[in-house]
Formats: structure tokens, C-alpha cells, sequence
């Protein structure tokens, strides 16, 4: 289970319609709804700052949220859509479905290195390239992981993790049906150069080689 589920604030917001979301705006608040579940539809009003503020930080629709409201228990919650002004780009409506124990739903759930400091590869130089540093994955609303962890234990340089490397927990699968890559470890870039370069300089070597093989049997015709 995630250690902290974060808390989103709001209050009820009385009357419905154009009138009632134009005057929120004006108040400061961004009009929402809480729809789903077995409760009748909740208009709500956010603060505008503190919702911006959570809409910069990324993930908001697959972000699982406690709303708290006044007057109403709390409630788990996702956002499905915000509407936004299409010259400012502001949120002016938020819509956000209510969710069960047992509901699933697709979050990014953070990805945790262990052994970085022992790996054979990062030891002699190799650079870790965290290619997801989040991994999207189908989670039950009531058991999310905090984190999933991968292990660096023995790999070495050129080595992958894949998502297939990784024990998920019960109940929880990938989004994408490929065995994609979390993370490598490739060669420092000084190091790789100088391979290049060998290989150039053998492809370089081996052209010689044909050309002066060529050049005898010529003289030898």
C-alpha cells in the first residue's frame, strides 16, 4: 500500500449550472464533479492556486487522490478530464470519478534502485540510465504499491532490466504488453569513443588488408 495517499480539498458547491460555475470562477475556486459509486453526483469548488499547483507537478489523472469535503466522508478519488480555457490554458471544470476497494485503475508508480553502489558494471565506470524511473502499472484502488524495486546485484556493463526482471505485486500488471526496459548500464561516453574509434580504425585495417590481397593477385594474373 502507498504510504501516503495525497489529500485533495474542497467544498460543496451550491447551485448547478452556468451562473453558480462562473461565480466559483470569480471567487477563486475551479467548479468540479464527483461523480460514480453507489452516491448521487457532488458539485465541488477547488482553490484555483492549489489545484494549479497540483496540475504542475504531473500525473494528475493518474494520481489517486482522498478528497476530503466538508460535511462528506472522505472519499478515494481519480481525475477523469479537465476542462481548460482555450486561450490561457487554465483549468475552469475538473471531473473525478469516486472509487471502490477493489476498483482498478493505471498508475505510475515510482521505481527503486537496489545495489547500485555493488553492481560490477557501475563499479569499472558504467553509467545507470534510468530509461523509466516510473512504471505504469493496473493497480486495485485498495492495495497500491508504494514503489517497485529492481536489482543491479552482478550486472554489468551493456546489462538491461526489464519490466519482466521485476516481481510486481499481487494484483498488479503493466500497461504495455512488451517486455520493455527500466533500466541499463552502458559504457562511460570516454570509453565508448575509444571503442568506436578501434573499430574504425579495424575496419580501416581490414580495407588494407583487401585492397594489398587484390593487388597481388593482380600482379599475379
Amino acid at each position: 500500500m502507498a504510504g501516503e495517499i495525497p489529500d485533495l480539498h474542497a467544498s460543496e458547491r451550491t447551485g448547478t449550472g452556468k451562473g453558480a460555475a462562473r461565480q466559483a470562477r470569480r471567487d477563486g475556486m475551479v467548479p468540479g464533479i464527483v461523480f460514480g459509486g453507489e452516491n448521487a453526483p457532488l458539485p465541488i469548488n477547488l482553490p484555483y492556486n492549489a489545484l494549479v499547483a497540483r496540475l504542475k507537478k504531473g500525473r494528475f489523472k493518474s494520481t489517486l487522490f482522498n478528497l476530503k469535503v466538508d460535511g462528506h466522508e472522505d472519499v478515494r478519488v481519480i481525475c477523469r478530464d479537465v476542462q481548460r480555457d482555450v486561450v490561457k490554458d487554465l483549468p475552469t471544470h475538473v471531473d473525478f470519478m469516486r472509487l471502490r476497494r477493489h476498483s482498478k485503475i493505471n498508475l505510475f508508480i515510482p521505481v527503486e534502485v537496489l545495489n547500485e553502489d555493488t553492481a560490477p558494471g557501475l563499479k569499472k565506470g558504467g553509467v545507470l540510465t534510468m530509461v523509466r524511473p516510473e512504471v505504469e502499472l493496473v493497480v486495485t484502488a485498495g492495495d497500491i504499491p508504494e514503489k517497485i524495486t529492481i536489482d543491479l546485484a552482478g550486472l554489468e556493463i551493456g546489462d538491461t532490466v526489464t519490466i519482466s526482471d521485476v516481481t510486481l505485486p499481487q494484483g498488479t500488471k503493466p500497461t504495455i504488453d512488451r517486455d520493455f526496459v527500466i533500466a541499463n548500464i552502458s559504457a562511460p561516453s570516454g570509453l565508448r569513443a575509444a571503442e568506436e574509434e578501434d573499430e574504425g580504425e579495424g575496419e580501416v585495417a581490414a580495407d588494407e588488408v583487401e585492397a594489398t590481397e587484390q593487388g597481388e593477385k593482380g600482379d599475379e594474373e
